[in-house]
Formats: structure tokens, sequence, C-alpha cells
């Protein structure tokens, strides 16, 4: 497993990492979750990543239990804060909220400190100095090491640097895969030139870039996208990955991995981590066997022949330009 530091911090990270969105906390039985864990930890992943919203707090217990007798300067942990918790906390960005879910996910994770702390979202009801200010103090106080967003517009990060100077962000999270690629134009050079780090989930388009999801047949059983609860962000729109030409087109990757002897999962995750700008490739895995398979994927070079085959095989496919849309949380909208 082959690594890249992330931002101007000291902080090394596994180009692949393990995720805990809707893998981690009851979706996935607890044990084969924490052989998840484990399977990641044992194959050179170093970065895991969880959000205090996922299962309300659930998967960062389950992520402290499952890594509580590894040593700690071992691995690095990346959590989040934004989303509603409770009645009494109903999530944003203030000074209180973030001071409060601090110490809370400290608690559910079983450490003294984070590697990590993200803004989940951009808080448009909280000034930014009021954020800004906290998570510096989050720094200054030992209980963090680094700090970044997940998911913000160009115009939010410029006033999230302007207003957290000295301090610096060391991260950037975003969904970014070979169907989705709308913050090339924007969100990475302008992180670029502020040494920012990108953190790109759903690498694998929520699995529809194993190739297990045919245009013709219905999901296979057990699949993401024959649950219900999980397949919500799969299906819908017309951005969605399950419509007939995206599945039609993923398809025929399946050849220009083959003759590279990848998996359609490792050419996916190849051709993210082809960026300077990606430090890391968040993936999920209900079973250790995608993950053995995917941490392959790491130090995999595709050469521009083999990037033009697959650009022509995918042609408009891909989602390239930023289209404004509900993202999580009701009420606000997030150019994604």
């Amino acid at each position: 497993m082959e690594s890249r530091r992330l931002g101007v911090t000291g902080i090394e990270v596994s180009e692949i990492a393990l995720g805990s969105w809707m893998n981690l906390y009851g979706r996935v039985a607890e044990s084969d979750a924490r052989a998840c864990v484990r399977a990641a930890f044992d194959s050179g992943v170093t970065l895991f990543d969880t959000a205090n919203s996922y299962g309300f707090g659930l998967a960062e217990e389950l992520l402290g239990r499952a890594l509580k007798d590894v040593r700690r300067d071992s691995y690095v942990v990346a959590t989040k804060v934004f989303m509603p918790m409770s009645e009494d906390h109903p999530g944003g960005l203030s000074a209180r909220e973030i001071q409060v879910q601090l110490d809370s996910s400290l608690t559910r994770l079983g450490t003294d400190y984070i590697d990590l702390y993200q803004c989940h979202r951009f808080d448009p009801n909280t000034p930014v100095e009021e954020t800004m200010e906290a998570m510096t103090a989050a720094l200054d106080s030992g209980k963090v090491r680094a700090i970044g967003f997940s998911e913000w517009l160009p115009d939010q990060i410029a006033a999230g640097i302007a207003a957290l100077a000295p301090a610096r962000f060391a991260s950037s999270q975003v969904q970014y895969n070979l169907l989705w690629r709308t913050c090339e134009p924007t969100t990475f050079p302008l992180c670029a030139d502020h040494h920012i780090s990108q953190l790109a989930w759903s690498p694998l388009a929520q699995g529809v870039l194993t190739g297990k999801y045919l245009a013709d047949r219905p999901p296979p059983v057990g699949s993401r996208a024959a649950d219900p609860h999980m397949a919500v962000s799969l299906a819908g729109d017309e951005l969605g990955f399950l419509r007939p030409n995206v599945l039609s087109a993923v398809q025929g990757l399946v050849p220009i991995a083959a003759e590279l002897g990848l998996t359609l999962s490792q050419l996916a995750l190849a051709w993210v981590l082809r960026r300077q700008e990606v430090a890391t490739a968040i993936i999920g895995a209900s079973r250790p066997e995608q993950i053995y398979e995917n941490v392959s994927a790491s130090g995999v070079v595709l050469d521009e022949e083999v990037l033009a085959a697959i650009d022509q095989t995918l042609g408009d496919t891909p989602q390239l330009e930023p289209k404004l849309i509900y993202r999580q949380r009701p009420g606000v909208m997030h150019r994604a």
C-alpha cells in the first residue's frame, strides 16, 4: 500500500481508505463490519473515515471497538460534524455544536484525539468566522491534529480559508469517480493553490463501477441497489448511477480492465488516484474480500492511451458540470 501526505501536515495516509457510511452501523452485522476494519488495517489501510451522524454515533462506536487493540499512532481516524444528532443538537457548525460534538465523537471512538476533523457540510446559518474560530480552538486544544471540510462550494472554501488564517485546512472531501467529475474544474485547482488534499468518497459510484449492475437485469440479491434504504442515492433523477445508458457504458470498461490484468473496481480506483490532488480514495465494504481486491489498486499507473480509451468508452455519461441538488440536510442546497 502506497501513501500520500495530507495537505501540508505531516500526516501520511494510505491511498485506499475505509469509510463507514451505510456499512458500519447496522446494515452489516457487527462481526462482519469489524472483520472489514481489521482486514483493511492488515492490508495496509491506515485512514478510517466516519462521521458522528452515521447511525447517530453507532459507526464511531463500532470503529472505536474494532481498533481498540491497535496501536493508536499506527492509523489515522477522520470524522465529521454538521448533521443533526438529536432534538437538543439539530446540527450546524456553531461553536457550541462543534465543541459538544467533538467531545462526543472522542468518547465514542475511544481516543484522546482525532487526526482529521471535518465540517460535513457548509453551514449558511452560522458565520463562517465563528466556525473557523471553533475549529482553530479544536486544533489548539490538541483534540484534533488537522481539519478539513466535505462538499463545500468554491466560494465557501474561499471564505473558510480567509476566516481560518493563519491555521490551514488539510483536506477537502468530494464525491469523485469515473461517472462524477464535477469537482475537477473548480474545487481541485482552488484547493491545490492552498495545498488542500482531496479525499475522494464514492470512488466506485456506490458499487456501480464494480460492474455488478446490468442494464437488463435486476440488482443482485444482497447488493446496495437491491436494498430500498441503501439504494436511495443510486437511483432517482437524471443524475442517478443506475440509468441504463450508464450501466451499459460501464460494462464497456470491463475489457479495458481485463487487458491490464485488473478488475473493474481496481481500474476505477486507479483512475481516481491518477490525480495527485487526491490523497486517498475512500471505499466501503461489507466483506473482507472486497477490501483485498480494492487495496490492490494502490500504485497502479494508467497511461494516456488507457485514459483515452476510458473516456471514449464512457462518452457523455460522466457528470462533468456542477448541478444544484439537495445534499443530506433538507432546506440546504449544495452544488454537486
